[in-house]
């Protein structure tokens, strides 16, 4: 992310007084914390997509490999204009490459305005494919306008285990799965996303938990099943943080291929 496209902290804070845009008659400039922007293939929804990570999250998840994007004051002040500008450089290979625009984190929801702001004018300015990447646990603050603008969920669900769950992000399970309620009511295309950690979430009742949920609700046409990794141990040890999964192998092949085989039963595509 280039420094031009960062605000004064001034400007910012009156930017995020404005209200939600999705009905505005016209544009207003709407701030927020940004960690970073990249473009990523196959794990951000489909085809090639432009990715905005925003800063803050209030989960604190054990196996996170990106903890540098937990604290809003981290990011930089960055105004919807210069992230709708920049994703508009792209848009010709991204529209050509079947992708599209995704928000994560860091928990987009966090910042309610920023994200629907964004979310409009990806999908209505620049005609792309939207997708939001969130825990779910801030699903309250999803407005209706803002998952009109939204073509596509990639909600994490950490545990069926409320308990494991708690362990897992220091929160509580049942504002996502209240979300993903929400979102089967509302029709909205779903991708539950589950990260597999061997000793942690991998347990047959838990994985087949997660299962079951998630084919009850209707609308959710794919699940990812993410192999734990410790790509991100340098960023917890750099930051001062316990990284207490030091020791946790990753799952093997055979491990991953049986976790994905077990939500097959459920009669949900796997990958």
């Amino acid at each position: 992310m280039s420094p031009e496209t960062a605000v004064p902290l001034a400007g910012a804070r009156a930017a995020l007084e404005a209200t939600t845009p999705a009905g505005a008659v016209g544009h207003r400039p709407v701030a927020g914390s940004v960690h970073s922007w990249d473009l990523s293939t196959g794990v951000d929804g489909p085809g090639t997509r432009f990715v905005t990570f925003l800063a803050g999250c209030p989960l604190a998840c054990l196996y996170c490999h990106n903890p540098d994007t937990w604290k809003m004051r981290d990011g930089k002040r960055v105004l919807a204009d210069a992230m709708v500008a920049e994703a508009a450089k792209y848009r010709a290979f991204i529209r050509a490459a079947g992708g599209g625009a995704t928000l994560s984190g860091g928990e987009p929801l966090l910042q309610p305005v920023f994200a629907g702001e964004l979310l409009h004018r990806f999908k209505h300015e620049l005609g792309l494919h939207t997708a939001l990447d969130t825990s779910g646990y801030l699903g309250v603050r999803a407005t209706d306008a803002l998952l009109r603008d939204t073509d596509l969920v990639l909600l994490d669900i950490k545990s069926w285990d409320p308990a494991l769950y708690q362990r897992l992000t220091g929160r509580h399970l049942r504002p996502t799965l209240d979300f993903a309620r929400r979102l089967a009511r509302l029709d909205k295309e779903v991708w539950v996303r589950f990260v597999l950690v061997p000793g942690l979430t991998d347990a047959p009742a838990n994985i087949a938990g997660v299962a079951s949920f998630a084919a009850s609700l209707g609308n959710v046409t794919r699940v990812d099943v993410l192999p734990f990794h410790k790509l991100g141990a340098a960023k917890w040890e750099r930051l001062g943080l316990d990284f207490t999964l030091r020791d946790t192998p990753t799952p093997t092949a055979p491990e991953v291929a049986a976790a994905r085989g077990a939500f097959a039963e459920y009669g949900l595509s796997a990958v």
